[in-house]
């Protein structure tokens, strides 16, 4: 019987790491982030010896394993996902889903470090604290997604992995790690619409690698390979291109495929 949030026996947690080898970049790194924040959603098509598994978490899955062992109505729940997964999966997405759009995406590793850039007058770039909670809800829905794979404001705040750029204690642009994995950390930025194109979020990036790196671990970033602002942003802060994949944004499920009743959000 498929088991949501069930890979926790020895066994299971022995395939988890078969199918979701550690230290990998990008999305690579959300199995990890998952396991270590218990914040994604565990699916496997059985809970002792599993063939096929994935793991969701802030809008992005890995799915790995036999497909053969995977029915689509086990997989409604990773509706509107960006979906990580080899091509032998693509059959049962197609039963699963009304949409499947292929997106071209590339992962940059952190080849730093580069000289550090001097923000504007007035702004004070700094890590994230608890106290800065709501500064990180004001930034709106728009950026919201920055904080999603730590549950939240609350939790990105909390977290130790964010840096951000303050004018008169207003938060203006940041930049955290999204997925936090065992070698690298990829990471996210976001700046304000009206406070573009004054150097903020290159600020808060170069802060946010060392961090990274003083913490042993490489800084990884993810962006579609139609996203010039984000390569640009990415090749001037210091990381280099190393692999290019296609993930998988996914519709609602097919009208033969339900949610099962298993599934539960942590």
């Amino acid at each position: 019987m498929p088991q949501h949030n069930a890979l926790r026996t020895a066994p299971a947690i022995r395939a988890r790491q078969v199918m979701f080898p550690a230290g990998r970049p990008g999305v690579g790194a959300l199995p990890e982030h998952a396991a270590r924040t218990a914040l994604g959603i565990w699916w496997a098509d059985h809970s002792l010896r599993p063939r096929a598994a994935a793991v969701s978490c802030a809008g992005y899955a890995v799915l790995a394993g036999d497909p053969g062992a995977t029915a689509p109505e086990d997989l409604a729940h990773l509706a509107h996902c960006y979906v990580v997964t080899p091509d032998r999966f693509l059959p049962v997405l197609g039963s699963a889903f009304v949409r499947i759009v292929p997106w071209e995406r590339m992962i940059w590793a952190y080849d730093g470090p580069v000289p550090a850039v001097r923000p504007a007058p007035g702004v004070v770039v700094r890590p994230l604290t608890p106290a800065d909670t709501p500064e990180v809800r004001a930034l709106g829905p728009d950026l919201a997604w920055t904080a999603t794979s730590w549950g939240g404001p609350p939790g990105l705040a909390a977290s130790g992995h964010g840096w951000g750029a303050f004018r008169d204690r207003r938060l203006l642009s940041l930049a955290c790690t999204l997925f936090a994995g065992s070698r690298y950390e990829d990471i996210a930025v976001a700046t304000r619409p009206a406070e573009r194109g004054w150097r903020l979020a290159s600020a808060c990036v170069r802060a946010l690698c060392a961090d990274i790196t003083a913490r042993g671990r490489v800084p990884s970033w993810s962006c579609s390979r139609d996203n010039h602002p984000s390569r640009h942003l990415a090749a001037k802060s210091g990381f280099r291109l190393i692999h290019t994949y296609v993930h998988y944004a996914l519709g609602a499920p097919a009208a033969a495929t339900r949610l099962p009743a298993a599934a539960t959000r942590r």
